[in-house]
C-alpha cells in the first residue's frame, strides 16, 4: 500500500524516479519473477512514452549539434562560436545558425559582437540576429545587458521553447546551440523536444572539470542522444617570448577520458591570448584571424564534427 501511494505522488510529476523507486523495490525483495519483471518492464515502458514528449523537428534546419560542458568556465561559448564559423568557413555553401540556450547567463551577444532586439516577420516569428553570416538567437537580446534573470524552472522552459519555435531560422544545414553548463532542465528539455544529431563536450584537462564532463556525456547517452566527442580546451601554453609550453591544467585528460568512455577526441585548443582578446571583442579568431593556428585548431574541431555527423545519420 505505502509503494503505491509513492507511485501516485510521483506518477505526473517525476515519473522517473517513480521507476527508479518502483525497480528498487521489487529487486530488494528478491521475489521477481520473469513474468514479473517482464511485466514491470512493460509498465516502466508505458510511463515513460506517456511521460516524454514527442520530438518535433526544428523548422528549416536539417542538423542540430548541441555544445555542452558539466560545468562553466571551460570555454564552452567560445568553442561554439568557433565552431559554427568553422562549420561556414570549411564549406561556404552551408548555412549555420547559433542559438544561446544559457538563459540565466548568455554569452552569445558579446562574443558575436550582436546588439538590439529582434524584428518580427508577418507570422510573428522574431528574426535572429546577424553578423559574420551566422543567424543568432539568444535570451541576451530580449533583456538588458547587465539585467539579472531571476527566474524558475518553468519560466526558463518557456523561454527556451520561444527560442526554439517562435524564431523564423530560415534554411540552415547547421544549428549550433550553446547549452548552459551541467545536465539540468534546460538539457533535459531540449534534448527531449528536438531531434539532436550529436552532442560535443567541451572540457578543460584538470580532473575536477573530467569528472562533470564525464557526466555530462552520460546523461547525454541516457537520452539517446549521440556524442560525437570531446574537445579539450585550454590544452597548452606557448609562452610568446621563448615559446616554451606550459600545461597549465593539465595534460591529455580530455584524451584519457575519450578513451574511458569510447568516444572520439576531436581536437585540441590551447590556451592562447589571441582567442581571450578576440572573444571580448566580438571577432572571434576564425574570422579575425583565419591564418592564425588557434583558428586552424577550431576549423579541425568542425571538420572532426561533420565526420563524425556523416558517420551516425538519424
Amino acid at each position: 500500500e505505502s509503494l503505491s501511494k509513492l507511485r501516485i505522488h510521483y506518477k505526473d510529476s517525476l515519473i522517473n524516479k517513480t521507476l527508479i523507486l518502483t525497480g528498487f523495490k521489487t529487486l530488494q525483495s528478491g521475489r521477481t519473477s520473469g513474468a514479473g519483471e517482464r511485466a514491470l518492464q512493460e509498465r516502466q515502458r508505458q510511463h515513460m512514452a506517456r511521460g516524454l514528449p514527442k520530438q518535433k523537428p526544428i523548422a528549416g534546419v536539417k542538423e542540430v549539434i548541441v555544445v555542452a560542458s558539466g560545468k562553466g568556465g571551460v570555454g564552452k561559448s567560445t568553442t561554439a562560436v568557433n565552431l559554427a564559423l568553422g562549420l561556414m568557413a570549411n564549406d561556404q555553401s552551408k548555412s549555420v545558425g547559433l542559438l544561446d540556450a544559457d538563459v540565466y547567463g548568455p554569452s552569445i551577444p558579446k562574443l558575436m559582437n550582436l546588439k538590439g532586439n529582434p524584428e518580427l516577420t508577418d507570422k510573428n516569428l522574431m528574426r535572429p540576429l546577424v553578423n559574420f553570416g551566422i543567424p543568432c538567437m539568444s535570451m541576451g537580446f530580449l533583456v538588458e545587458e547587465v539585467a539579472p534573470i531571476v527566474w524558475r524552472g518553468l519560466m526558463v522552459m518557456s523561454a527556451i521553447e520561444k527560442l526554439i519555435r517562435q524564431v523564423d531560422w530560415g534554411n540552415l544545414d547547421y544549428l549550433v546551440i550553446d547549452m548552459p553548463p551541467g545536465t539540468g532542465d534546460v538539457q533535459l528539455s531540449i534534448t527531449q523536444n528536438i531531434p539532436i544529431a550529436g552532442a560535443v563536450i567541451v572540457s578543460t584537462p584538470q580532473d575536477i572539470a573530467l569528472l562533470d564532463a564525464r557526466r555530462g556525456a552520460e546523461m547525454f547517452r541516457k537520452v539517446n542522444v549521440p556524442v560525437l566527442g570531446l574537445v579539450q580546451n585550454m590544452s597548452v601554453f606557448q609562452c610568446p617570448k621563448c615559446s616554451h609550453q606550459t600545461h597549465i591544467f593539465g595534460s591529455d585528460g580530455a584524451k584519457e577520458l575519450a578513451q574511458t568512455l569510447g568516444v572520439e577526441m576531436l581536437g585540441d585548443i590551447p590556451l592562447h591570448l589571441n582567442i581571450r582578446e578576440t572573444s571580448d571583442k566580438g571577432q572571434p579568431v576564425v574570422v579575425s584571424s583565419p591564418d592564425s593556428p588557434e583558428a586552424e585548431a577550431y576549423r579541425r574541431v568542425a571538420a572532426a564534427v561533420v565526420r563524425r555527423l556523416a558517420e551516425h545519420p538519424r
